[in-house]
């Protein structure tokens, strides 16, 4: 019994390494070539720098092609603006979901919960005839309505699951106060939900930052308007790559959200965990 619990117990570690190296080597990848020339890379990426510096980080931040100060700014305003829609939209939905008794509600959560097994890819054609219908193909609009959609699901299933964790009660008291549904979730329901809401978005500002094709395909690749993941293209082109813009700008652009999700994943998990508990 014991040799079999040391087994269990190597095997579970042996996972966990994988799994890390896994995760790790992609970003050693990235940090170390962001200190090197092009030609250094292109002789062995997996190599440490042979001379230490910055000065391929401060020209990609500072070259001309790619202003990274304006996409910071663009994606900044991204990450707000659909958080604040996201939240208005699904705040409601998952209030109506959590509180109702119907059948219909029910199979409006089942519907959700299965958009987010479905990938992002497929359903990028569609979403182009959409955009193109609505002509809002090409422009910032489009792209904050399709990122708000993305992450509707998500968002109701944790507003949802947090909501039925707090008593029916406040909703009569409010009632029998004359509140409205509306009035009732925003005075009442909706500050008790900080856990669930800090969470929600932590999620979509994450998924925000990183979403590469979304802006990619819905502004064009002849934009001027840029978010710091699709600036990558400004240094690819048809007949070469300069990896030593590619790599730094690829950093510059990670490390925010990074250390963003590094500070705040105490709250992710806080956030996930407390419906679940108090359920």
């Amino acid at each position: 019994m014991k040799r079999s619990g040391v087994l269990g117990k190597l095997g579970h570690l042996a996972g966990v390494v994988a799994l890390s190296l896994i995760m790790l080597v992609p970003l050693y990848l990235l940090v170390i070539n962001s200190f090197k020339s092009d030609a250094e890379i292109r002789l062995s990426a997996f190599a440490l720098p042979g001379d230490f510096t910055f000065d391929y980080i401060v020209g990609a931040a500072t070259d001309p092609k790619f202003n990274m100060l304006k996409a910071y700014a663009v994606t900044l305003f991204l990450v707000v603006v659909v958080n604040i829609l996201s939240i208005l939209v699904t705040g409601p939905a998952a209030y109506a979901i959590a509180r109702g008794r119907g059948m219909a509600y029910r199979a409006i959560m089942l519907l959700l919960l299965g958009a987010l097994f479905i990938p992002g890819q497929v359903t990028l054609i569609p979403l182009i005839y959409v955009l193109r219908t609505l002509g809002l193909m090409h422009t910032l609009p489009g792209l904050f309505l399709t990122s708000t959609g993305a992450t509707i699901p998500t968002t109701v299933f944790l507003f949802s699951a947090y909501i039925k964790s707090i008593p029916r009660d406040l909703d009569e008291s409010a009632k029998l106060d004359g509140a409205g549904r509306y009035r009732t979730f925003w005075q009442i329901i909706f500050p008790i939900m900080k856990p669930a809401v800090a969470t929600a978005m932590v999620l979509n500002v994450v998924g925000i930052w990183v979403d590469f094709l979304g802006p990619r395909i819905i502004l064009g690749p002849g934009s001027n308007v840029r978010t710091v993941t699709t600036g990558v293209y400004a240094y690819i082109t048809k007949y070469d790559t300069d990896f030593s813009k590619v790599y730094p700008t690829m950093l510059l652009a990670v490390a925010p959200v990074l250390i963003f999700y590094v500070l705040l994943q105490k709250r992710i998990i806080g956030g996930l965990a407390a419906g679940a508990i108090k359920g």
